[in-house]
């Protein structure tokens, strides 16, 4: 029977969600089968092993489904801990990429850090703490979250702060995300839409400012109007992104049997992974990538209307945000509709923090569809 309050209309709830568990580990499941066709070839020429990157990946893949099912059977009051603690974590680790001997410098930005034999990259978790601490924050400020000074200034802060971090790094991919999850956890956590409108404007100026302060990031930026204009420069990883999504057609040339993947598309198993399953699978593979992402959403917005507890309803609603954004901008990014950005496809792009950052959304998720008396 569907419960009702006063703002939400309750879905019942049947226990631990599984099909969001089943969707999850089977898009990774695929990732690390197209990880392992998209960097073969790079891997055996720079590693000596084409199984180097699948092999990290499968790892990744076994660690994340141990930690969402960790995180699933975690009490609630322990997995909400302390948010401001939270913050203050992810904070040092953000701040230690901008310390060389900490960090690891790539592509000319500081976005990784060595956390003992580990390389990580705190921007992914940075998401699932700032989700933490918003859904905090609105479900216990809801008496003056339309107030200006208490309502709206704090969260804003906070984002800006850890946002701040990462352009200095610079991630500036990485600060708009942070700025897509505060506006839309803002828009439902109930802060005054004049409040949005003017924080996006100033927001959207900033943006501005700093692409027409660099003449190279004005170029690159608007490049994915016409990526066809400077083929081999600013325009060439998109154009190279068309081509694989062209050659594949209806079903694809057939796994392995790619082309832009042998170093003709850059970050072939990372950011771009989507191309290589448009040209190796076709409009079949990418169109079933979709239906389980699709699937991945569906389960994770349902979890979220299944909650009675406001606390418990903006959680799983930005942990859905962290998963449908980074699909969102990703498959964006690949098809030219925004500016190329290093945005990884969530479960399906190589790399252990993206991998874990969405499992444990996923272990959130669970966590959530659980009975309440967990």
């Amino acid at each position: 029977m569907i419960k009702k309050d006063a703002n939400f209309v309750i879905a019942p709830k049947h226990g631990v969600d599984w099909w969001l568990a089943a969707a999850a580990i089977a898009l990774a499941a695929l990732g690390v089968i197209m990880v392992l066709s998209a960097s073969g070839v790079m891997a055996e020429r720079v590693m000596h092993n084409k199984l180097y990157f699948f092999k990290k990946q499968a790892l990744f893949l076994c660690v994340g489904i141990v930690l969402m099912l960790a995180v699933s059977r975690i009490p609630r009051k322990l997995l909400y801990g302390p948010v401001y603690v939270y913050i203050g974590f992810i904070l040092v680790l953000l701040t230690a990429t901008l310390i060389p001997p900490f960090s690891v410098k790539a592509g000319g930005a500081r976005r990784w850090m060595h956390l003992g034999p580990v390389l990580i990259q705190p921007m992914e978790l940075a998401k699932v703490v700032l989700v933490f601490y918003l859904a905090y924050f609105y479900s216990s400020k809801q008496a003056l979250v339309k107030s200006f000074s208490v309502g709206f200034i704090p969260p804003v802060v906070v984002t800006l702060i850890l946002a701040a971090v990462l352009l200095i790094q610079p991630d500036f991919g990485g600060a708009v995300f942070l700025g897509m999850l505060f506006f839309f956890m803002s828009l439902v956590g109930g802060t005054r839409i004049i409040y949005l409108a003017v924080a996006g404007l100033i927001g959207a100026g900033a943006m501005a400012l700093l692409v027409v302060s660099s003449p190279y990031r004005f170029k690159r930026w608007f490049a994915f109007l016409d990526p066809f204009q400077d083929p081999q420069g600013t325009g060439y990883q998109l154009v190279q992104s068309f081509y694989a999504f062209g050659s594949g057609q209806i079903t694809g040339v057939g796994f392995g049997a790619g082309k832009q993947k042998l170093f003709y598309l850059p970050e072939a198993h990372n950011d771009f992974i989507m191309a290589v399953i448009g040209e190796e699978l076709g409009f079949i593979g990418v169109s079933v990538v979709l239906l389980i992402v699709g699937v991945i959403m569906w389960r994770a917005w349902r979890v979220a209307l299944a909650q009675p507890d406001l606390r418990d309803r903006f959680t799983a609603y930005g942990m859905a945000l962290v998963l449908g954004i980074g699909f969102l901008l990703n498959l964006a990014v690949v098809t030219g509709c925004v500016p190329p950005k290093g945005v990884a496809m969530p479960f399906l792009s190589y790399g252990g923090s993206n991998m874990l950052a969405c499992f444990l959304c996923v272990g959130v998720l669970l966590n959530l569809s659980r009975s309440n008396s967990a």
